[in-house]
């Protein structure tokens, strides 16, 4: 239990993030699984005020941040719609995360942090699993959600 707890830093702290960083420990914030859980109880964002648990995970995502912890990106399955992973991207820009490393967050860092060979890069070798969006996602990260092609494995699906 408080292994989850420090990988989703709740409970977080800047001793505790100072040592995830020493110790090369992500954190996987989850970020949209907060406002979704938030918005099943009734709470709707931009209208009302944010709640304990938003408010509180915002903050720990800014100490993270703030203390260098490495950050990737995980939605924790089943709190929102699968294939709706770009939330989690949106929430980590919007609470002050730069959107390259946003994008990075949720390619090369995950896959280095779940020790995935070959994913993660557009690199020879690798696996050619891509997406191509409306607009560029390094100035403006909502983009994600404007899939126009994908390629898995090198071949176009889409």
């Amino acid at each position: 239990w408080l292994r989850q707890r420090q990988w989703h830093g709740d409970g977080g702290t800047p001793e505790l993030f100072k040592l995830m960083k020493e110790k090369g420990i992500a954190l996987c914030p989850t970020l949209a699984a907060t406002e979704s859980i938030a918005s099943y109880k009734g709470w709707k964002k931009g209208i009302d005020p944010e709640t304990p648990g938003i408010k509180h995970k915002h903050q720990i995502f800014t100490e993270a941040l703030k203390a260098g912890v490495t950050i990737c990106m995980g939605g924790d399955v089943g709190v929102f719609t699968h294939g709706d992973n770009a939330k989690e991207m949106l929430l980590m820009a919007e609470y002050g995360m730069k959107p390259i490393d946003v994008l990075r967050a949720a390619t090369s860092v995950n896959a280095a942090v779940f020790k995935l060979q070959n994913l993660g890069l557009i690199k020879a070798g690798f696996l050619a699993d891509l997406v191509a969006v409306e607009g560029n996602p390094v100035n403006e990260v909502k983009v994600v959600k404007e899939v126009r092609m994908v390629w898995k494995d090198g071949k176009r699906v889409r």
